[in-house]
């Protein structure tokens, strides 16, 4: 399950909390040196051994280039199949005493740097994982903003996931941030579906036993969440809605894009949540633990840090 032969990086930086999340900055060698990040954490609610999470990365660095994510700006191309593999091996070989590895419930999240619907080499790590791992554990997690590019992706994945992945053991998201195409566009910039286009396609997602595909929005002062136009495109059938709050990254500050919701005031989308179970949808509120934000694990803060610090060396 974990091959370390084929390991090509080289950890250069590594800081976080034990029962909170633990982010590894990896090195990996190319025309110039690639950083990437990779996360292992725990959900507070529960011990390692009842539920574990591995974020990994699958680009260096990101094309999409959000206004609120810290990954996007020195984008330097798709990373291979082993070097994805590479990071959820250092994760699990740095468990393989502990028996953590056989935790009821591992979630593999392809949400750290980089948009994975632009890189096939996830698809091929989706089966590897599949059929190597013990999969009835492994429970895969893409994010996406669902770039026009990667309808093909798309397609695939829904293949993989029907063919390895049944009865729930797949979760999918858009990162849909707001109801107003306009605003959609300003934040992820790059072309992308529709709120049509990403409704129609849950309806062919959805089978009997799956998961729901959840809404993403990151919740910013002034930019448009509109219940009444996500139930026109949307359905509770076979989609939820999870609300975040905007994480205070340098590229969020920068832009101006403050946070509604807060560890410190989880109630602020109260009216809001309210407003969308009344049209029928489950509503994740999903604000992380305080320490979080302390350690400074947002997606693309660490490879930053670790950029401006190699760059200072030199």
């Amino acid at each position: 399950m974990i091959n370390a032969e084929k390991w090509t990086g080289r950890v250069v930086k590594s800081f976080g909390e034990n029962e909170v999340a633990n982010v590894h900055v990896l090195q990996l060698p190319g025309e110039k040196p690639r950083l990437v990040e990779f996360v292992d954490s725990l959900d507070p609610r529960y011990s390692r051994r009842e539920k574990w999470c591995l974020n990994v990365s699958t680009q260096a660095g990101c094309p999409v280039a959000c206004l609120m994510c810290d990954a996007g700006g020195d984008y330097r191309g798709n990373l291979s199949k082993d070097e994805i593999l590479e990071q959820i091996g250092r994760i699990l070989a740095a468990h393989t005493d502990d028996g953590s590895w056989r935790a009821r419930k591992i979630k593999l999240h392809f949400a750290r740097m980089g948009e994975p619907a632009m890189n096939p080499a996830v698809l091929e790590v989706l089966r590897h994982v599949a059929i190597n791992f013990p999969s009835d554990r492994f429970i895969p997690a893409i994010a996406t903003t669902a770039p026009r590019v990667g309808q093909n992706w798309l397609n695939e994945l829904k293949s993989i996931k029907n063919e390895y992945y049944r009865g729930g053991r797949f979760q999918l998201q858009f990162s849909v941030n707001s109801s107003d195409e306009a605003m959609r566009d300003r934040l992820m910039p790059v072309s992308k579906l529709s709120l049509p286009e990403l409704s129609q396609f849950a309806a062919q997602w959805f089978e009997h036993g799956d998961r729901r595909i959840s809404l993403n929005f990151a919740l910013g002062r002034g930019i448009p969440v509109d219940p009444e136009i996500i139930a026109s495109h949307f359905s509770p059938e076979n989609s939820l809605i999870k609300l975040t709050p905007i994480n205070p990254t340098a590229r969020s500050t920068g832009n101006g894009i403050e946070t509604v919701i807060a560890p410190e005031r989880p109630e602020a989308a109260a009216k809001l949540v309210l407003d969308l179970e009344t049209k029928g949808f489950e509503v994740i509120v999903s604000i992380g633990d305080p320490k979080e934000i302390k350690i400074g694990s947002n997606c693309g803060q660490a490879a930053r840090w670790v950029a401006e610090m190699l760059e200072k060396q030199t």
